[in-house]
């Protein structure tokens, strides 16, 4: 891989992560017209992903602070008690109660990356697999702009959940994150469609869909360096270190467009632009 195809696809993995338009897909796309070799794929994606992670953590700097404070020092002040309804439960602090169900939404994609790792991994490098999961994606996000409508009623009740989610809507959120792995089909779409769907709002979609990505993003990039990937990689040191770059500046300025989207815009114009994508795929790959 050359340093300017590292440039060019650190650039498309950092405006694409946090598009609901699938980054992987496009960085699939990428490597297809650029004529880059699929047996570079898992390293370069696994750095280019956890640039896009990093600018996550600095836009989100104030509120992830804030929640790890609010973690730490409210520890002395857990305790079980019984609930109106006779239900043994956890009293904790707001902070605590949103990162115990940004663990709850990371546990599908545990299981996929413990049991399905290889399954997952045999996918890239197919552009047809993009294809097909582009308009799975377009789908989706039509599907929850519809069921999100005002006056639409939820699959979940219309409670107001500590934090805006409940733990079995932040579970639901997470399989959306496991079937997300396939590339092609965006992890920020098929969370925040979810999320909806289940009846979150969309204001709280937009914070949780982005901070529940970190720790697996982050432990997946930690287990290449434990396990040498880096080492045994044919992608150079210089084209890492570029794309990483690439991904991370690029990303800043996405994450920040996309919050503001999605509290905002209607996700069915990235449903259209994902199935002009797919139909170029399949004309003319």
């Amino acid at each position: 891989m050359e340093w300017f195809e590292a440039v060019l696809l650190g650039l498309v993995q950092g405006l694409t992560e946090f598009l609901p338009v699938s980054s992987s897909g496009h960085l699939e796309i990428g490597k297809a017209l650029l004529g880059v070799e699929t047996t570079d794929d898992l390293l370069f994606t696994t750095m280019v992903h956890a640039a896009t992670v990093l600018s996550t953590i600095v836009v989100f700097r104030k509120e992830i602070w804030d929640l790890l404070v609010g973690f730490f020092g409210g520890l002395k002040d857990w305790k079980i008690a019984t609930n109106d309804a006779g239900r043994k439960v956890l009293v904790c602090n707001d902070q605590t109660d949103y990162l115990l169900k940004m663990v709850v939404s990371m546990l599908p994609v545990l299981v996929v990356g413990l049991f399905f790792k290889d399954s997952v991994e045999a996918l890239f490098g197919s552009i047809q697999v993009v294809g097909f999961a582009l308009i799975a994606t377009a789908l989706l996000l039509f599907f929850s702009d519809y069921a999100s409508r005002p006056g639409r009623k939820s699959i979940f009740p219309a409670n107001e959940y500590r934090n805006g989610l409940s733990y079995w809507q932040a579970f639901a959120v997470g399989l959306g994150q496991a079937f997300a792995v396939v590339p092609g089909l965006s992890r920020s779409g098929t969370t925040i469609s979810t999320g909806l769907i289940c009846g979150v709002k969309r204001e709280v979609m937009a914070q949780f869909s982005f901070l529940m990505v970190l720790v697996p993003i982050l432990g997946e990039t930690f287990l290449e360096v434990v396990g040498g990937e880096f080492g045994a990689s044919s992608v150079g040191a210089l084209a890492l270190v570029l794309g990483f770059v690439s991904a991370f500046l690029s990303g800043l300025f996405a994450c920040k467009v996309m919050i503001a989207l999605v509290k905002k815009a209607k996700l069915s114009w990235f449903a259209l632009y994902c199935l002009v994508a797919a139909a170029c795929i399949f004309i003319f790959a």
